[in-house]
């Protein structure tokens, strides 16, 4: 890897870390490795900035992950909704957190796009650029906007996101089996390094 040093950076980092790891705590890996049982499902932006496990203090193994651009939830997305399956049928995780961020550049593209002739969020490249029918739906929700704003935006597509993961399968068969699973929006702020529940989570409704 010498000819490579950003990734000789990394694996040197990992052999620091895993020491320091077991050092504090002995016999982690080898517990690790024996299986998973996280309670909490993170679905983020791909963003570098937005790392799930450093910015909650988490430990592997204590949050299950699926990130992509703009922490999208399409319910036609079987790779979402293959991931919801995983964590709420076999993992048994009791939180599913939409999360997203400011500062987001797909949320900036996706703004300008909607003010812009081509509506694409990558007008460089043609409309089914990968990126391009990634974000269409998150341009449609600028689209919407009455007065739009980065800021808004991004809470907005957090409420979206949040919406189309009780309108999947995975959370109604949840709830009709009596399953205690709840849907959460939070916000991360880049610019102070802290996390904001939005107060919009979603649960099972309670018998009568």
């Amino acid at each position: 890897m010498a000819q490579f040093p950003v990734l000789a950076k990394l694996l040197a980092q990992n052999v620091h870390w895993a020491k320091e790891v077991e050092e504090e705590d002995p016999g982690f890996f080898e517990r690790s490795a024996q299986g998973q049982s996280p309670k909490v499902l993170w679905i983020g932006c791909a963003d570098s900035r937005v790392p799930e496990s450093v910015i909650t203090a988490s430990k592997p193994g204590d949050i299950f992950v699926h990130r992509n651009i703009a922490n999208q939830f399409p319910l036609d997305d079987v790779n979402a909704e293959a991931v919801l399956e995983y964590a709420v049928g076999h993992l048994k995780v009791e939180h599913v957190i939409i999360v997203g961020h400011s500062k987001c550049g797909g949320a900036a593209a996706c703004l300008a796009a909607a003010q812009h002739p081509s509506g694409l969020p990558d007008p460089d490249a043609g409309p089914n650029a990968p990126l391009n029918v990634w974000l269409a739906s998150l341009v449609e929700l600028a689209r919407s906007l009455v007065d739009p704003t980065e800021e808004l935006l991004i809470q907005d597509n957090i409420k979206a996101q949040v919406a189309n993961a009780v309108k999947s399968h995975t959370i109604k068969e949840a709830w009709a089996h009596g399953k205690k699973v709840y849907v959460h929006g939070w916000l991360y702020e880049l610019e102070k390094g802290h996390l904001r529940d939005l107060g919009i989570t979603q649960g099972p409704k309670e018998p009568k």
